[in-house]
């Protein structure tokens, strides 16, 4: 029986924390990242910044704003084999300054994928199911197909339009089917309309109301990986004990989003901010604040998925669906019939 893939998870993704210098920072992660994510841990009114290589060096987007894509000197200025190199921006190399950060290996070098009715620039990890996609809508009428190199059915999808500020950032998530989430705000799920079509194992399809013509796009797309990564949904019970969610994996990153409350921002944990149980680390995609590190919102990470330890509305509230992708950093069982441990 095949447990995972993927034994080393960290051969694919990390997060650190860093200290920043405002002069040359060289940032190693342990593998060569392709989207690097990085927010000022401590720092209100500091934006989220988001890289990759398909775009390049000193290109950036904010997660928690419908800012068009700009390009700034001295951000993020190479892509290493082991990590990333900073300049001496403030906002992302701060003085002294803790940045959590997130880090996903692509495919390297991107390349041109003609699956779809547009052509692709796509950096892929069927591995990993990871794969980074850049797209010109051109005249594209109906539905919008592009190629996404994962071999595999997207299990989450995050596209923005780079050109224009006001845009929003546009999330599919399998538990929500044809619906639509924006990473930048609070909102509930969106069903009045068809947003996405079904998916294949070469194309992912939206309808237009995810696009406009002529336009630049970037999206990030995943891939459920077995031991790995994973999307999935839960219900909450509004308990301290709360809901178990079994992942196959002990994660190292978990990203989710309350479905129903249209008040309830986006969450980022990681196993770097909070070295042990009970984690209460949390950071907002769609928001510039700080760091919150409110008992109310406890959670464990186990060797096979995470539990909820907390009756908080935003991560636990009775009876509303939670969407939530994680990723590994061991799997419960390696290839070769190790099972992990708690930590």
């Amino acid at each position: 029986m095949a447990y995972t893939v993927i034994d080393n998870p960290g051969e694919y993704f990390n997060s650190t924390v860093y200290n920043g210098n405002e002069s040359t920072n060289v940032i190693t992660t342990g593998l060569a990242n392709d989207f690097v994510w990085v927010k000022a841990k401590d720092s209100a009114g500091v934006n989220h910044y988001l890289f990759d290589s398909v775009r390049g060096v000193q290109k950036n987007l904010h997660s928690n704003t419908t800012d068009a894509e700009v390009t700034e000197a001295n951000t993020l200025t190479a892509f290493n084999s082991d990590g990333f190199t900073l300049g001496s921006d403030s906002y992302v190399n701060g003085s002294g300054q803790p940045h959590a950060n997130w880090n996903w290996r692509a495919g390297g070098s991107a390349s041109t994928n003609t699956n779809g009715n547009v052509d692709t620039t796509v950096s892929a990890n069927p591995t990993a199911g990871f794969s980074i996609i850049s797209a010109n809508t051109g005249s594209t009428t109906g539905e919008l197909t592009l190629g996404h190199g994962l071999n595999a059915v997207p299990s989450m999808f995050i596209w923005k339009n780079r050109d224009d500020a006001g845009q929003n950032w546009q999330v599919y998530h399998k538990s929500t089917g044809t619906g639509l989430m924006r990473l930048n705000d609070t909102g509930a799920v969106n069903t009045d309309v068809t947003f996405w079509n079904t998916h294949t194992t070469t194309l992912f399809k939206m309808t237009t109301h995810m696009y406009a013509q002529n336009k630049n796009f970037i999206g990030y797309c995943f891939a459920d990986v077995k031991g790995y990564q994973k999307s999935g949904s839960f219900i909450g019970n509004g308990n301290v004990s709360g809901s178990y969610t079994h992942l196959g994996f002990s994660p190292a990153f978990l990203f989710l989003k309350n479905t129903a409350d249209s008040g309830a921002s986006w969450q980022l944990f990681d196993n770097k901010r909070n070295t042990y149980n009970q984690m209460n680390g949390r950071l907002f995609p769609n928001l510039s604040n700080a760091e919150n590190t409110d008992a109310n919102n406890n959670i464990d990470f186990l060797s096979n998925g995470f539990k909820m330890r907390t009756s908080n509305g935003d991560t636990n509230s009775n009876g509303v669906t939670f969407i939530y992708y994680a990723v590994a950093s061991s799997p419960f069982v390696t290839s070769t019939g190790i099972t992990a441990t708690a930590r």
